[in-house]
Parts: structure tokens; sequence; C-alpha cells
């Protein structure tokens, strides 16, 4: 198949011609042949790349961990100016657009609603719809494919940069098609072109789509880490290793607290669909528990299609909860940029839902 990417010059809007573009991209913005979305752009005809912009983690993965800001700089290779929107702003600034008519936005996305990129996303359509500028989407697959959403739907009392409008967790959305419902429900008069994928179908899971898996952000290591991603990354909001700092983030959990072997007898009498348990114990290198050992389990999906993901990481969540109730505890604020609210009355909530 083929990303937006791939056919951009083909597929490029004709009233768009001549623009002057900046270029929203990651580590991952590559074609299928492994060149980065700023070398084909810097030689396309069609536009005149005149800026770069880079979300969480910059625009070549230069920041490892969560929740690092970063600045701007001048690339060295196009000597285009590099403006950070995971620094001073989220929000492109008018300085920053002021030789710009297009914001071209190719970044990989993993399909779940924390991921931040799709909220950079949100705010640079944002900004022109409110500035009278268009926005072009170089679309590409979610790696989950698209047949399926878990979780629940964001309550906007709870909007926050990991979740800036209504998408269950795991979306099932491409980051066009997202940007088409927030286009349809936000913003109806932005100027919004999408450049569609080839051949790519609902029922694809990214290791389907021949296309090569670059590291969207340092601790998305793998598909296998995008799987188990919408569940796993609750543990954010709670004083457990979700495995940053390993090899295997995501797929690795636990706290030097947890006894691995008694801890996995629980997890395996729930009889999750699709997924095993195995103890072990790790030591971070770096975040939560850094240089301590901690006890735990990797979580291993043996049937994808009946695993969820969701459902998993809150069982797994109460289960620790209840075996480790005198060390188990929720992440005070500030975390994820939230000052106030408590992450344990979301995961409370969905408990009362089942």
């Amino acid at each position: 198949m083929q990303t937006g990417l791939d056919i951009f010059n083909k597929r490029w809007p004709k009233k768009l011609n001549g623009a002057r573009v900046g270029l929203v991209v990651h580590p991952a913005s590559v074609n299928s042949g492994l060149e980065h979305a700023v070398d084909c752009c810097a030689s396309s005809r069609r536009f005149k790349l005149k800026a770069l912009f880079g979300p969480q983690h910059g625009i070549r993965g230069e920041t490892q961990d969560n929740m690092i800001e970063w600045e701007g700089f001048k690339d060295k290779k196009t000597g285009l100016p590099v403006y950070s929107l995971y620094g001073n702003t989220r929000k492109p600034e008018a300085d920053m657009l002021k030789n710009i008519d297009v914001i071209v936005i190719d970044m990989q996305d993993v399909g779940a609603r924390y991921y931040t990129f799709i909220w950079t996303m949100e705010l640079c359509m944002q900004v022109c719809h409110e500035s009278g500028k268009s926005v072009v989407i170089f679309d590409r697959p979610n790696p989950l494919g698209g047949n399926l959403t878990e979780g629940p739907v964001l309550d906007v009392e709870f909007a926050s940069f990991v979740g800036l409008r209504p998408l269950p967790v795991r979306h099932g959305m491409t980051i066009a098609e997202i940007a088409g419902y927030l286009r349809d429900k936000y913003y109806p008069s932005l100027d919004l072109h999408i450049v569609p994928m080839r051949e790519w179908e609902r029922k694809m899971w990214f290791d389907k789509t021949r296309l090569p898996w670059i590291m969207p952000s340092p601790n998305m290591p793998t598909l296998d880490t995008a799987i188990v991603y919408p569940g796993m990354c609750l543990f954010e909001g709670t004083n457990l290793s979700e495995g940053r700092g390993t090899t295997r983030p995501f797929e690795l959990f636990g706290a030097p607290f947890i006894d691995p072997e008694y801890l996995v007898k629980k997890l395996m009498s729930l009889n999750l669909p699709g997924v095993v348990f195995r103890p072990v114990y790790f030591l971070p290198t770096f975040q939560k528990f850094a240089d301590q050992i901690c006890g735990g389990a990797q979580i291993h999906v043996i049937n994808r299609k009946k695993y969820k993901s969701f459902k998993t990481g809150v069982a797994v969540i109460k289960i620790i909860h209840d075996l480790y109730n005198n060390k188990f505890e929720w992440k005070q604020p500030p975390y994820e940029y939230e000052e106030k609210k408590m992450p344990r009355y979301s995961c409370r909530n969905r408990q009362a839902e089942k």
C-alpha cells in the first residue's frame, strides 16, 4: 500500500499549487522508501516549503522521555526554521505562520486517544481556521486497523492535551478521518484537504500493510507496543511503572513492592481474552523506579482479535490495587499537564460502567 506521503505530488490540491507550506512531522514521517517527509517536500515543485513544526519528542525523536519539552532551532540540512509545538506553546503562534499559506501534517498515529500527535493536529487546525489558512493531511494507516473501538468516549469536562475532543480510547480512525471529524464538528469553514492512502483496508493491522514500522515516538518501538498501549498507558496515572526506561515499554509493568509469581497467578485467574502474563523482574534506566529492581509481569498478546487492551489495562490496575492497597497510589497532580483532577476518577467511573 501507499501512504499520502507516497503520492502527494500526484494528489496535491490544484488550488494550492505554489503555496507556502509549513510541515508538521515526526520521526515516522517517511515514505515507503524510507525518505523523510522533509526531504520529499523540500524537493517538490507543487509548493514552497518554508518552515517545519515538531510535536512531542521533536521532528526526529530528539527527546526520549515523556513530557520533555523542547524549543525551536534551525534545521541544518534545509536551513529552515523548526518551530516546537511541545515547548512554550502547543498551538502555532502568529509569527510562526506569517510566511505560510498552508499547514501540511504528516504524522503516524497509533490509534489511541492519549497519543498527543492528533491533538497537535487539532491545534494546527484550530489556528488555521482562525487565520483563514488551509490544512492538508497526508493520510496514514491506523496500526490497530479501523474495525474496532474500545473504551469510553472522552467527557469534555476532562479534556487535556492527552484528549481535547470526544473520542473513544481506541478510536479506529486514521489521522485524516480524525481531521475530517474535527472539521465537520468544530471547524466547518476550514479549508481542509486530504491526500488519501492507496490500498488500505479497515481490517488491516500495520504488519499487513507492507510498510516499515518506524518508531513514531521513542517509547513506541514496535507494533506490539501499539497493540497494548490503549490499556497499558493507564499506568501513567499511577505509581506503577509502565515499563518506560526498558526495551519493552507498556508491555512490562510493575513496581519494587510486587511479587511477580503471585501477581501473575491472580491475573491469569481472570481469563482475560487473547492475552497471557509472564512473571518478570526488570530494572528501569529512567522514569519511575529508575535503577530499582521491579517485580511485575510482561503482557503477551496471543490473539489480537480477541484481546481487549483497555479492559485488560483496567483489570490489571484493579488487581494490583487490591493486592497492594497499602502501597498502590494514584499519581498526584500535576501530571500530563493536568493541575487539579485526579486520575482515579475516570478509572472508578469506568469500573462502574462495566
